[in-house]
């Protein structure tokens, strides 16, 4: 079966070379054939063409590493949650959910404790915490076996991903992964009160799915989700009041 870039070719997550046009096809079975596979992604060695930055000379390392980051993060669609969509239909990625909290944040911020909130530090930060996931893979919050060391994978990933961009904006990026990880300010805080508050609505919508498939208890999901309260209490008392519901429609085992 044909490899490219560590995926089949017969995968739906995958680049199928025959759906591409003749030319864009042949060029890519040529570089194949020669050896020259890129190993970050389709059309990678088209970013390192000294070709495409004529006039650009000053900025070419700065804007190569910058464009391989993108290319990179573009893996985070691959990586499935065990969240269901909330029309029940199949499981998000993370860049689903990325992109769901990062609107959440903007709609809900004026439920956020404290009241000079840097909203886009905050969605910044929802839109980066799970690149992470794209060497360490989606940690489910229930497996205790997996959480154990979820914090020394994550760090491991944070430490090649975020490398890839130039040094400014590496640290940049690394230093609001560590403040969402450490939940030490108002906007983490905020931001992770989001990502907890997400997945239990989703939770909510499709009658528990996820929680019944996992055997998951009351006591469990309020331990994971009781400092939603610590980013936006407000948000906290719907969250219990969910739960709460859940247990009584039988959603959620008690």
């Amino acid at each position: 079966m044909f490899r490219y870039g560590g995926y089949d070719d017969k995968s739906q997550d995958g680049i199928n070379i025959h759906t591409l046009g003749d030319e864009k096809r042949n060029s890519t079975v040529e570089r194949l054939t020669n050896n020259e596979t890129p190993t970050t992604g389709y059309a990678t060695s088209e970013l390192r063409n000294p070709h495409v930055y004529e006039g650009m000379e000053m900025e070419q390392d700065r804007l190569q590493k910058q464009l391989a980051f993108i290319v990179e993060i573009d893996k985070v669609k691959r990586v499935q949650r065990q969240t269901v969509l909330t029309d029940g239909s199949r499981l998000e990625n993370d860049a689903e959910h990325s992109w769901h909290i990062a609107v959440m944040a903007l709609l809900l911020r004026e439920y956020a404790k404290g009241t000079d909130i840097d909203i886009l530090r905050v969605v910044t930060m929802v839109l980066i915490h799970d690149l992470v996931e794209i060497d360490a893979g989606d940690t489910y919050c229930y497996d205790d076996q997996a959480v154990a060391n979820q914090r020394q994978r994550e760090k491991s990933a944070a430490e090649r991903i975020f490398t890839i961009l130039p040094p400014d904006q590496a640290e940049e990026f690394r230093a609001l992964w560590d403040e969402f990880e450490s939940r030490s300010t108002p906007e983490s805080r905020f931001a992770a009160a989001l990502d907890r508050l997400q997945p239990l609505l989703h939770n909510y919508t499709t009658e528990g799915l996820m929680w019944q498939k996992h055997g998951i208890r009351k006591q469990q999901v309020v331990r994971r989700n009781q400092f939603i309260e610590d980013g936006a209490p407000l948000l906290w008392r719907y969250a219990a009041a969910l739960i709460d519901d859940a247990v009584r429609q039988g959603f959620l085992d008690q």
